[in-house]
């Protein structure tokens, strides 16, 4: 089977090139939609079966309503509309020869130490973007429409502009066509992880409730990767613009300066359930959704297309 974009004999007729930016387009519009939808619905499912354990850990008083559901869904769409425009350059990169990316033959080791680097070249990029994007010239332009969502749900995720939907998609082209400069073939499981890696935490960021244990923020192994809270008191204070640690924040003093006392006020300590007929249906209920999910994902993971990287 083919592995490489790249034609044995370049033949860049008007044909090839349709039928290849085709291709391309259409698996990241079906892969992200689907990492859009697995990940935001999960976490629905999670939050409505355990509806009583979510209620206790609500971060805000205030509830979405049918409207801003509406609104993220609807802007969600056209979010993934747009990295499927924007990954084209990632393409165009791989066609000739300018981005290498491995999408075979890489060792584990490789694997989790490509994973590791461009998590936390994506943070430093995110965070710095997000900065950027709150500065007067710029706000009503790209990240307006993301703070219509005073209340975030897991659904808020890809609520972006279309500019702000273009400066995220950017990344990863930008990415690796600097690791490409540098002599670096990236992995493309290493991709596949960080991608799915990134709408998970995006999701989980803006849940609406603190999902994370008690004593997270307390704990220095632990203290540095954020959590719901951290994220959410952005949407409502305007503190707090990194992604998956608190670093650059506790770095440039952007971090919320109650952050911590708003954490332990959000999460409460676990405590093991009684598991009765209705908590037992529930997770049931669960379980099938996150099998459901898996069983997705693992047909993506065998029939993944070169494209959809």
């Amino acid at each position: 089977m083919q592995t490489s974009l790249t034609a044995p004999e370049p033949a860049y007729t008007a044909a090839y090139i349709t039928e290849r930016v085709t291709e391309h387009f259409m698996n990241v519009l079906y892969f992200d939609l689907g990492r859009y939808l697995i990940a935001a619905g999960a976490m629905t499912i999670l939050l409505l079966v355990f509806r009583g354990w979510a209620k206790a850990r609500r971060i805000q008083k205030r509830t979405a309503g049918r409207k801003d559901y509406t609104r993220e869904v609807l802007s969600s769409l056209r979010t993934v509309f747009v990295f499927a425009i924007m990954t084209l350059a990632t393409l165009i990169g791989r066609e000739t020869g300018v981005i290498n990316l491995k999408l075979e033959g890489a060792t584990m080791l490789t694997v989790a130490w490509q994973f590791a680097l461009i998590v936390l070249v994506h943070d430093a990029y995110f965070y710095w973007i997000h900065r950027a994007m709150h500065t007067k010239q710029l706000f009503n332009a790209t990240h307006l429409h993301h703070h219509k969502s005073r209340t975030p749900t897991p659904w808020t995720a890809y609520s972006f502009s279309s500019l702000e939907a273009a400066a995220e998609a950017a990344f990863v082209p930008l990415f690796l066509l600097v690791t490409s400069m540098l002599g670096l073939a990236y992995a493309g499981f290493a991709m596949l992880f960080f991608l799915w890696h990134m709408i998970i935490r995006n999701v989980m960021a803006h849940t609406g409730h603190e999902i994370f244990p008690a004593g997270w923020v307390d704990n220095p192994f632990t203290s540095w990767i954020s959590t719901t809270t951290h994220h959410d008191l952005h949407h409502s204070s305007g503190h707090n613009f990194g992604f998956y640690f608190t670093f650059w924040d506790r770095w440039m003093g952007t971090e919320h300066p109650r952050y911590a006392e708003e954490f332990r006020k959000n999460a409460k300590p676990y405590r093991l359930p009684s598991f009765g007929p209705r908590a037992a249906e529930r997770i049931s209920v669960l379980m099938a959704a996150l099998l459901a999910g898996a069983a997705t994902l693992s047909t993506w993971w065998i029939a993944a297309e070169p494209g959809v990287m």
